[in-house]
């Protein structure tokens, strides 16, 4: 072998140590980097990448519910089953399965997903028809959403149609047995 030949693979070598240097020192800054990004993803992000999967939502006061997720909102989240939809606050959600692994961030999502729970509730409202309203203390009112506020909704509960003011975070889901559009 020539000197030259030698010193090229001398070099090589070194440029090859060198590579794998650097590339150790990135991997612990390249995986700080990819965990930071993951902290900004949210529920609500993973659950839009989830749309038409069949998921088991976990919800609080109420247990497992079970269904097509067919729409995602902001602060909400639509499952359909056979016969009956379930308005959920994703805030009353403790444990998800069946979800995509990917997300779809908040900026990607189409403009009727950026409605809110209150107007989802509203359309509920619209539509007039008796719907379970589940609580996250565990309790229910069955009866007509009436009127829907900034923070609350009217419930006409029990058969005399008394008058119940529900403050959203107080809901967990709504139980219907209609289609819930809530972009009308």
């Amino acid at each position: 072998m020539s000197w030259e030949e030698e010193l090229f693979g001398y070099l090589d070598d070194l440029e090859g140590q060198a590579a794998a240097l650097y590339d150790a020192e990135r991997g612990p800054e390249i995986a700080d980097r990819g965990r930071a990004e993951y902290r900004s993803v949210t529920l609500a992000a993973r659950l839009m990448a989830s749309l038409d999967l069949e998921l088991d939502l976990e919800l609080a006061g109420i247990g497992p519910v079970s269904g097509r997720l067919a729409r995602v909102g902001t602060g909400w989240c639509l499952l359909q089953r056979p016969g009956q939809e379930w308005l959920v606050r994703l805030d009353a959600v403790t444990a998800v399965r069946g979800a995509s692994d990917r997300a779809v961030p908040e900026l990607a999502w189409p403009a009727v997903a950026k409605l809110g729970l209150g107007a989802a509730l509203r359309r509920l409202a619209d539509v007039g028809e008796v719907c379970s309203v589940h609580l996250t203390e565990g309790g229910r009112l069955d009866g007509r959403l009436h009127r829907v506020g900034a923070d609350f909704a009217e419930v006409a509960a029990g058969e005399a149609g008394r008058t119940v003011l529900v403050a959203f975070g107080r809901f967990a889901a709504v139980q219907s047995r209609h289609a819930l559009d809530p972009s009308g």
